[in-house]
């Protein structure tokens, strides 16, 4: 039995995997935005542990849920399913963009602030992450401001930001499994209803990199797709140099380090460093 939680799981691919695991028999912990989703969360998902709530928009709640997850954990796989598509600029209270917020800033902190570090990291991005900016320039889209801001393209660009951090927390955490994967364009309230993927096909995607499938054990770092390796979306992914890049970038923005040392459980935490 594994314990596994996933964000933006009250609905859509989120909830489906949950479900599957749940009659999988594994032990699964939901995340929604807000109480009432939560209610949701738990009707669709019959046998879940429970649920957590917390606008993974917000740094303040991200930080409370962060303690959370650490004080009903440990667990060993987190899934980094949460995420927007469009709907505008949406400022932060930081300033941010809601699609920067919760896309990249939301996965990086849980992955840097989750103790003790889950088996498996699975970040969940997109059919077209090639058409995202590798630049990594303004990544808050503060130089750039939000007249005219183009959500699809920042969509893009988020959606490569976690497959270069599921690539750089790879290599930097040798114990640690982490992939990202693409689900396809698949129906469901994100994808649309008219999209035309498997729906199934993405579903088992999730499956098989949670309950480590097959090679899935032997591989991180990668890009999955129908339950398959694929070639990197872009060959900036397997640059170290861009993946420093974003993490360092990523840094600044929230304070908070990627460690590449296991923070045993006596110590102080990260959490409680960047309270501070």
């Amino acid at each position: 039995m594994l314990r596994v939680f996933i964000t933006g799981s009250s609905d859509g691919l989120g909830s489906l995997t949950a479900q599957r695991l749940v009659r999988h028999g594994h032990q699964v912990m939901l995340h929604a935005r807000n109480s009432q989703r939560a209610q949701d969360a738990l009707a669709a998902c019959p046998g879940a542990a429970g649920c957590l709530v917390g606008d993974l928009s917000d740094r303040a709640q991200i930080l409370k849920l962060v303690h959370e997850i650490n004080q009903e954990g440990p667990f060993d796989v987190v899934v980094h399913n949460a995420g927007l598509y469009t709907g505008g600029y949406r400022r932060t209270q930081e300033g941010w963009p809601s699609i920067f917020a919760v896309n990249t800033l939301a996965p990086y902190i849980l992955s840097c602030l989750i103790e003790p570090r889950p088996l498996r990291h699975v970040f969940i991005s997109t059919i077209f992450p090639n058409a995202a900016d590798p630049s990594l320039y303004d990544l808050t889209w503060r130089a750039r401001g939000e007249q005219d801001f183009p959500d699809i393209q920042a969509y893009c660009d988020t959606k490569l930001h976690v497959c270069l951090m599921a690539a750089a927390l790879a290599r930097r955490w040798p114990s640690v499994r982490a992939n990202s994967l693409d689900p396809g364009w698949v129906a469901t309230k994100l994808g649309g209803w008219n999209a035309t993927g498997d729906l199934e096909a993405g579903i088992a995607t999730y499956i098989t990199l949670i309950e480590g499938k097959g090679d899935t054990n032997a591989v991180s770092g990668r890009y999955w797709r129908h339950s398959k390796v694929q070639p990197l979306p872009m060959a900036e992914v397997g640059d170290v140099a861009v993946q420093e890049r974003l993490l360092g970038e990523l840094e600044r923005i929230t304070r908070i380090r990627a460690s590449d040392k296991v923070i045993p459980r006596f110590a102080p935490s990260p959490l409680e460093a960047c309270a501070k």
